[in-house]
């Protein structure tokens, strides 16, 4: 997860850097507070979606292709199957995905499972019915 931050961080911070400059530069001269407020509201929104739909494309492609995990798992020689080893579908790697919210949201308890888990899998890969292995 680090190594996929470190790639994909600097990618959504030229992003937010432009589209706050998109912004200024739009902004007719003498345009009240109220509007420069509304439209920078919604270049706020628009950074969120587009983060939130590029982690999620980025993930979900990444595991779902032929190289079965993100930049960083490659880099650290891991990547996530099916329960019988082959790859997963597009679909399963949504549920996935979406199941990360879901660890995530009980305080990290759904990542902390993998520690405990006879083949140790975190909540959303339970959920997803995935492992994650060795190359």
């Amino acid at each position: 997860m680090i190594i996929d931050s470190l790639i994909f961080t600097p990618l959504l911070l030229i992003f937010i850097g432009t589209s706050g400059i998109f912004t200024a530069i739009t902004s007719p001269r003498g345009m009240g507070d109220e509007s420069l407020g509304i439209a920078m509201i919604l270049s706020i929104i628009m950074m969120v979606v587009v983060g939130v739909c590029g982690g999620w494309l980025y993930s979900t492609a990444m595991e779902s292709s032929r190289h079965q995990g993100t930049l960083g798992k490659m880099a650290m020689g891991i990547k996530v199957t099916d329960m019988d080893g082959n790859r997963i579908s597009f679909a399963r790697s949504n549920g996935r995905f979406f199941g990360k919210w879901v660890s995530g949201a009980i305080m990290n308890i759904g990542y902390l499972m993998a520690a405990f888990t006879e083949k140790k899998q975190a909540l959303h890969d339970i959920l997803a019915n995935c492992l994650v292995v060795r190359k």
